[in-house]
């Protein structure tokens, strides 16, 4: 049983080395029920990072707790509460999003009847109750970033990860999406999210950390980051610039 106090993610020691360290001895803890935004220039470790979470990559060292769950030692049991979305998501063009949620659904072991109304619930709060029965093959990527989504919250995970999730969206999706993440937060959830939008950090996010050559260089929330600066109205812009400048990309 999953421990109501734990951390909804903890690493530690986190590496991962391509032909340099990727993420470089990582140590990062987000409480359960948080909005968190990862944020980083163009390959600080961010998506690597996530990717290990997620159990897509190895790492090479370090240890990965999902809820209290060893992610290294039961991946299995940790993807079952973990939602993963990419920035460039793969769903089945043949399938209709009702379709394809179920097909999901189904691959989860999920009950079938409990599983169409989660589905015709997600497909309406993004806006996408109009295209149930469209096959994907003629959506826009914007429409698929959505079904996408649709398809990883249908098991009703309590970890979600998503690596620039309003990439392509317009402004009336992303209202749908960022209106679906905040209710899941509200209900409880820990969402995990990178950006470029630090406008949408600055908005949704309880707390921020920025990475950097695979590492955490700054965390908290906007004020506290505001105070470790020692500005307190300066922008989340400013202070990333800032805090990052002309840091090398590793990853």
């Amino acid at each position: 049983m999953i421990p109501q106090h734990a951390s909804a993610l903890e690493l530690r020691g986190l590496t991962k080395r391509f032909d340099r360290p990727a993420v470089d001895r990582l140590d990062l803890t987000i409480r359960s029920g948080e909005f968190y935004a990862l944020l980083g220039a163009n390959g600080a470790g961010k998506t690597t990072t996530l990717r290990m979470v997620a159990g897509l990559l190895r790492p090479d060292a370090g240890s990965v707790s999902v809820l209290g769950i060893d992610a290294l030692a039961d991946p299995v049991a940790a993807k079952q509460i973990t939602a993963w979305v990419s920035d460039e998501p793969m769903i089945y063009d043949k399938l209709t999003p009702l379709e394809y949620l179920e097909f999901v659904a189904g691959l989860w072991g999920c009950d079938a009847a409990k599983a169409e109304r989660t589905a015709h619930e997600l497909l309406t709060s993004l806006g996408l109750a109009s295209h149930w029965h469209e096959r994907c093959e003629g959506f826009s990527k914007g429409m698929r970033q959505k079904v996408a989504l649709a398809g990883a919250l249908v098991h009703d995970p309590r970890l979600i990860i998503l690596d620039e999730p309003l990439t392509g969206l317009d402004a009336v999706s992303a209202r749908h999406v960022k209106s679906l993440l905040q209710s899941r937060v509200q209900a409880g959830c820990t969402v995990i999210m990178t950006t470029h939008i630090l406008e949408v950090a600055e908005r949704m996010a309880d707390r921020i950390g920025v990475i950097s050559a695979g590492r955490l260089i700054a965390e908290g929330t906007l004020t506290e980051l505001r105070q470790q600066n020692g500005q307190s109205d300066t922008s989340l812009e400013d202070m990333f610039v800032a805090l990052v400048g002309s840091a090398p990309a590793v990853a």
